[in-house]
């Protein structure tokens, strides 16, 4: 396929691209930079596909102007997997997060945040780099409610995903998002029960998003509480529109940007805990992706589409990096908050094998 093709020789050529599959869409898209130069957002205006990080770090994007653009057929059909182990008796990983996660209790008994969100890095020794496509189609054929993508930049390096978290999609004036939070395994229940420190934990992102969106917008509406399947997993979800007032997406952005569901709340004491106490850079873990200013299928370019960078991995030469996190409130427990981040970690996992 002519698209597969493009992408072997943007790698081989070790120039900037993107390819991507929106959530249950029939389209995949790649857009291929012509050139090697690293294109800062610097005020929302600028038209392309963005990736910004959680915290420190480039928030670039590839111009749309500046790239060759192809549409195809995303990959559909079935794949078999071989069963990935999960390592719940790591005791290095264990006790690390679970020291972390009593920190995040203290902190929180201290008054300084109501919830926080630690993470955690899992280094696969892996060479996923010699087949970038197989690495595409696995996660578009495994997670097809997902917006999942491969993201290539000689400057940044490589990140993949499949991402179940909308930050935000703009469309004839009207802001769409979600709160996201809580985690239990999908085991094909058609009932689930949640418990009160996850029904809290999800409040907490619902409130933040309504109270950081009333300033900026009007006509905030809210769905009533749902599980969202993801995969191997599954969260509690409530859906939220409102209305543009005026022009004001970087603004929109900045606020929203990290929500409670990957940093904590109030937002700056708990980014400020992470960034002294989780001991690594998260990178572009929990940053944000998507199409800015354009809706590249459609051919429109006043849409916005930017999901929150969750289950993703990035792809260096011999090995992978697995980013996974998880809320913390007052009466969560660090042994039941690592088994959570182990159970996270299967997402990805499932399509290393």
């Amino acid at each position: 396929m002519y698209f597969y093709k493009c992408l072997t020789k943007q790698l081989q050529d070790k120039k900037p691209f993107v390819v991507y599959r929106k959530p249950n869409a029939s389209k995949m898209v790649g857009l291929f930079q012509k050139t090697f130069d690293l294109h800062q957002v610097r005020d929302f205006s600028e038209i392309g596909f963005v990736m910004a990080p959680f915290s420190q770090g480039q928030r670039f994007y590839i111009p749309l102007d500046q790239a060759a653009v192809l549409v195809d057929q995303a990959p559909v059909g079935e794949m078999s997997f071989e069963q990935n182990v999960l390592d719940y008796n790591d005791q290095h990983a264990k006790q690390a997060f679970e020291s972390l996660v009593s920190n995040c209790i203290e902190a929180i008994d201290q008054g300084l945040f109501d919830k926080v969100v630690p993470s955690r890095k899992e280094i696969i020794k892996v060479n996923l780099q010699e087949d970038i496509q197989g690495l595409f189609q696995k996660l578009c054929i495994s997670y097809p409610t997902a917006f999942c993508y491969v993201m290539y930049h000689p400057a940044i390096g490589m990140w993949a995903g499949a991402t179940p978290e909308s930050l935000l999609k703009i469309n004839q004036g009207i802001l769409q998002t979600m709160a996201l939070a809580g985690t239990q395994l999908n085991h094909d229940r058609e009932e689930v029960i949640w418990q009160a420190k996850e029904r809290e934990e999800q409040a907490f992102v619902t409130d933040f998003i309504i109270k950081t969106l009333d300033p900026l917008t009007s006509n905030i509406k809210t769905s009533e509480p749902y599980t969202k399947r993801a995969a191997k997993v599954m969260h509690i979800c409530t859906d939220i529109t409102a209305e543009l007032t005026q022009n004001n997406l970087e603004e929109i952005v900045t606020a929203l940007h990290p929500t409670p569901a990957v940093c904590g709340m109030p937002k700056a004491n708990a980014h400020e805990f992470l960034l002294k106490q989780e001991g690594y850079q998260r990178k572009y873990y929990s940053g944000y992706i998507g199409e800015l200013n354009c809706d590249v299928v459609n051919q429109s370019l006043s849409n916005v589409d930017l999901y929150v960078n969750l289950r993703c991995m990035e792809v260096e030469e011999d090995r992978v990096n697995l980013y996974i996190g998880c809320g913390v409130t007052k009466d969560s427990d660090p042994q039941a908050e690592f088994i959570e981040t182990v159970n996270k970690s299967s997402t990805m996992k499932k399509v290393l094998m």
